[in-house]
């Protein structure tokens, strides 16, 4: 009997799951019916998913080590299949690359439909053949004309679904089971400074330093973190003085992060403010500069500005990896951030670290931490460790049981900027930034950089980039969020391929 528990356990649960997607479908009509924005929007959170684009694949693969297939487009913009099926139905999907939340009852309901009847498909086949990924009906009702194409809800975007692929491929390699019993105390090391820091994590974020040669971690401390945001808190916290008349103020070089004011200001704290455009910050006194490089969103290399007595830097170097920018040296500053989702892709782990010189800073920011959430998910940390574990194998030289992570995203990265790069030549109304190729310690040649955003400049005379693309169901971000002008917007490079080849389509027929 206890040998048939696990298939009796799987069909009874499929049986709920089915059963509940039906009740959603009524209540979606009855939502629709009754006309309700709060509801739908509800029903749209209970049921948040990527519904997919209309692209075809074609494989391609990485000629080193155990190879890992990359499907990308062709550089040919006007053979895709699914493409033309996407066009055949009057272009009604929208594009979200910067995810923002999208309001409307219409759009709410057609995404929730479409979410539940994928569900509904998805779950039929899980019975006729318990093969749940690869439905074949999936595929067809992505290229539904009801569907409305929106990627998630994170105001920021740069949600990185794009390494999927890789983890998938490499598939149980990263599994880890943590027993009941295990994690249950807060504390992880109490003779290191940050007591809630798994060894372990500590251990391998150390290891793929050294692996990439990105950033020197002798004689420095590990902060863990929720997440580089958390940590981003924590350094203002510790950097400010407690005693001061007045805040200290942060700035940074625009274009900067979106996020930096809003983090920086949410709290209204009386030890630190956001003062914006550092190449425009002129005032006496101590002062924080957020240094992020490469840039997040134009992709740039970048140094301090502002270079006065009384400053403090923050290198924010999220995005410093090979399959974004070249590793020229390893960074060697007071205070590095970094973060599991732009590394290796996992944005939900919540996982991100700081390399701290000053012991004072480092005691400082781990108590903001400890009273801000009371140290840091040990799960996540274990999680965290075994991916990093899993990296820093695939680019050894003695591996080769698969293609090594950074080799492999890097050509991603690559072909993705070849295509967008061809979509606004096509176009003629658009530029991006142009880039001088620097040699990469890593991977041993000179390369340009590819960064996780696309920094998409309007020509002509549109002045509103983000409403220009938003008419022709392309979501984005302003430029005005960042500091700088309207005629730009901030575009992610690091969703799925068939979003990623749909927006290509789409952005090279919108010609002068």
């Amino acid at each position: 009997m206890a040998k048939n528990l696990p298939v009796f356990t799987l069909k009874h649960f499929l049986v709920v799951s089915l059963a509940l997607n039906v009740s959603l479908i009524l209540r979606a009509m009855y939502e629709s019916e009754k006309g309700s924005l709060y509801r739908a929007l509800s029903l749209q959170q209970q049921r948040s998913s990527v519904i997919a684009g209309c692209g075809s694949q074609e494989e391609a693969h990485v000629s080193k080590k155990k190879h890992l297939s990359i499907s990308l487009p062709s550089l040919d913009t006007t053979t895709s299949t699914g493409i033309e099926a996407e066009a055949e139905d009057g272009g009604e999907r929208i594009i979200n690359l910067d995810q923002h939340i999208v309001t409307g009852l219409q759009l709410t309901f057609d995404i929730s439909f479409c979410h539940i009847i994928v569900n509904l498909f998805f779950h039929m086949a899980y019975f006729v053949d318990f093969s749940p990924t690869k439905p074949s009906v999936y595929s067809n009702l992505e290229r539904s004309p009801r569907c409305m194409l929106v990627l998630s809800t994170r105001h920021n975007g740069g949600d990185p679904t794009m390494y999927e692929k890789y983890w998938q491929q490499v598939g149980d390699k990263t599994t880890i089971v943590i027993p009941g019993w295990q994690s249950l105390s807060y504390f992880s090391d109490v003779s290191n400074l940050c007591w809630f820091l798994e060894p372990e994590f500590a251990k391998e974020v150390v290891r793929l330093h050294k692996v990439v040669g990105n950033a020197i971690t002798e004689n420095r401390h590990i902060v863990v973190g929720t997440g580089s945001t958390q940590l981003f808190q924590a350094a203002l916290y510790a950097l400010s003085a407690q005693d001061a008349s007045e805040p200290i103020s942060v700035v940074s070089a625009a274009p900067y992060y979106s996020s930096y004011p809003s983090i920086t200001d949410c709290l209204k704290s009386g030890l630190f403010k956001w003062a914006g455009d550092a190449q425009r910050f002129d005032k006496d006194g101590p002062y924080i500069e957020l240094v992020t490089s490469p840039n997040n969103p134009d992709g740039f290399v970048r140094q301090s500005v502002v270079n006065r007595s009384g400053g403090i830097l923050v290198h924010d170097l999220a995005y410093y990896w090979p399959q974004y920018t070249s590793i020229s040296f390893p960074a060697d500053h007071d205070l590095m951030l970094f973060t599991v989702s732009k590394s290796t892709g996992h944005a939900g782990m919540r996982i991100g670290w700081a390399l701290v010189k000053d012991t004072e800073v480092a005691k400082k920011m781990t108590k903001f931490i400890e009273l801000n959430t009371i140290g840091v998910s040990k799960d996540s940390q274990l999680r965290a460790a075994k991916v990093l574990k899993v990296v820093s194998d695939s680019c050894e030289p003695s591996s080769s049981e698969i293609e090594c992570f950074f080799a492999f995203n890097h050509q991603q990265m690559d072909m993705r900027w070849k295509q967008l790069r061809v979509a606004v030549k096509e176009s003629g109304l658009f530029s991006v930034p142009d880039f001088p190729p620097q040699f990469c310690t890593f991977l041993g040649r000179a390369f340009e950089p590819q960064p996780a955003f696309a920094w998409l400049k309007c020509e002509e005379d549109i002045n509103d980039c983000e409403g220009f693309l938003r008419d022709k169901k392309i979501l984005t971000r302003s430029g005005k969020h960042f500091g700088f002008s309207p005629k730009y917007v901030r575009i992610s490079i690091l969703d799925r391929d068939e979003i990623f080849n749909l927006f290509i389509h789409r952005l090279s027929k919108i010609i002068s």
